[in-house]
This record gives structure tokens, C-alpha cells and sequence, in this order.
């Protein structure tokens, strides 16, 4: 099997630092992709937290072309390691194994989608201390570490389609709305085409947060903590697809595994030695 990908970013909008603070890459020779989110509490004290993300995820880069077999988890423990300057984000890496497996490591609140049938059949939990408080990979005292990472396993089959987004995606759409635009998106164009996807959902969940009126995931989720938050939450907004094709004519039809149940083969949700406070 092989993993299809198109990816689509909208920087928040700042004059002052065009690139935003998230980053991502499409290693489509090794079936992986990742994305990192640098956190904005940085900005205070004069430090560029997109910067600490662009590095992680060059330094990612580095890790999964030197590899015969990709490990995310090594991936990230190495990325980390040779990441060296100011600043903290989330990270996640997902990779597709040749037997079908998808293969998920993730720290902080980006997360995870995986459709059958263009129905929604899993979503990764979102790792946060609190509201709008991220746990983070970083350098300075209080960040947390590759150890702390959720690594979850999943087994896919073609016709199966990822979604994958930084928290600008998930702060603005509601699981059920990008349901609907995967499912409205396949019956419109009849060709799953991964790039188109990643854009719509991108420019969605950017309409939305403009949107001062709406009540979005990010209001319920500050309702939820006693805060008041009206309208959709301005922020970079990173969507990477994935589309999961068969490589062999062998290969079963796409119409033999749409009714097949999610089948998680290695679930890791109680991550170990994490920061109790926030690095700035």
C-alpha cells in the first residue's frame, strides 16, 4: 500500500513573521509526514517559536532519509535531540508501513483523523495541560520531552483516507463538519485528489476563524474552562491528507474493506515523565 499525500498551510496573518510558527513536511519516498506547531507563548520574551518548529521538523527530515525502516518514535527522539535553539512545539510524525500499518507518535494538541468509507472511524486524542495549553517538545525548563509522546498503531486498507491537522484545523471545525467536507469533496470531484482536499479544509477552518460570531470548538472548549471566547480562534492552519491506494494489481478492491472496524494494534495513552509546567 502507499500513501498519497497533499498538504495546504494558511500562516495566521502577522507582517512581522510571514512564515507563521507552523511547519511540515511530505517525505512521500518513506511514506511519512509530520508537522510541528511552535507555541506562541514565546512571542513575550522576543523568541520566534515557528523557528524551534522549522528545525524540528528539517531535523525529522534528516531522521527519516537515514532509515531503511521508518520509526516515528525515533524520528522524533533524534529530532529532538539535534534541535537546539529557543522556543517549544508540538510534533507529531505518522508514517505508513508497507503491511497496512499506520504508524502515529505524537506530542501536543495536533491530531489525527482516519476515514473508511468516508465515514469518521478515528480521531487521536488532543494532549493539553489545560485550556489552550499544549504539552510542547523544547530546550528550556519546563518543556517536555520525546517521551512524553502518545504512539498509537493503526491498521488501514486502500480507500482509507488521513487526516492530519495542527490545532488551527481542529480549534475551527468540528469532527463532524470535516466528515462532511471529506464525504462532499469525494461525491463532488468522484477522484479523491489529496491536495484539493487539504486546501478546502484549510480554507474552511480559516473562514471560521474569522468568524467572530461562531461558536467553534475553541469557544465550547473555553466555555468549558470558565472563559468566554466568542467566534472561531485566529491561528496557523496546517492540513496534511493522506490517501491510502493499493500498489498491487493483486490487490482486493477498495469495496472490500469499506465495512471493515477500526482495528488499533498499539495503543500508548498514558504517556510517562511530563513537564507540570509551562516553559515560559
Amino acid at each position: 500500500m502507499r500513501m498519497i499525500c497533499g498538504s495546504y498551510y494558511w500562516p495566521k496573518e502577522n507582517k512581522l513573521k510571514p512564515e507563521g510558527d507552523d511547519a511540515h513536511f511530505i517525505c512521500a519516498q518513506e511514506q511519512t509526514i509530520g508537522m510541528a506547531d511552535g507555541v506562541g507563548g514565546w512571542a513575550k520574551h522576543g523568541v520566534d517559536a515557528g523557528q524551534y518548529a522549522r528545525e524540528l521538523m528539517c531535523n525529522s527530515i534528516m531522521s527519516v532519509q537515514k532509515q531503511t525502516i521508518v520509526d516515528p518514535r525515533r524520528v522524533l527522539n533524534e529530532a529532538y535531540a539535534d534541535t537546539k535553539c529557543e522556543g517549544s512545539s508540538t510534533a507529531c510524525i505518522v508514517t505508513l508501513r508497507e503491511t497496512g500499518v499506520l504508524h502515529f507518535v505524537n506530542v501536543g494538541d495536533s491530531g489525527l483523523m482516519v476515514f473508511r468509507n468516508y465515514k469518521l472511524l478515528y480521531m487521536s486524542p488532543r494532549e493539553q495541560r489545560s485550556f489552550n495549553c499544549p504539552y510542547q517538545l523544547g530546550n528550556s525548563r519546563g518543556s517536555d520531552n520525546p517521551r512524553s509522546a502518545t504512539e498509537i498503531e493503526i491498521r488501514v486498507f486502500p480507500g482509507d483516507i488521513v487526516v492530519l491537522g495542527t490545532d488551527g484545523l481542529w480549534d475551527n471545525m468540528y469532527p463532524n463538519e470535516i466528515e462532511q467536507v471529506v464525504l462532499g469533496n469525494m461525491r463532488e470531484s468522484r477522484v479523491m485528489k489529496p491536495q484539493a482536499l487539504a486546501c478546502l479544509l484549510a480554507d474552511l477552518a480559516w473562514l471560521r476563524s474569522l468568524d467572530k460570531d461562531s461558536f467553534s470548538p475553541y469557544s465550547k472548549a473555553a466555555q468549558e474552562a470558565g472563559k468566554n471566547h466568542p467566534g472561531g480562534k485566529k491561528d496557523d492552519i496546517t492540513v496534511v491528507v493522506g490517501h491510502i491506494m493499493v500498489t498491487s494489481p493483486v490487490c482486493s478492491c477498495v469495496e472490500d474493506f469499506v465495512d471493515r472496524p477500526l482495528e488499533i494494534i498499539w495503543d500508548n495513552t498514558k504517556p510517562v515523565e511530563r513537564a507540570t509546567s509551562t516553559p515560559w
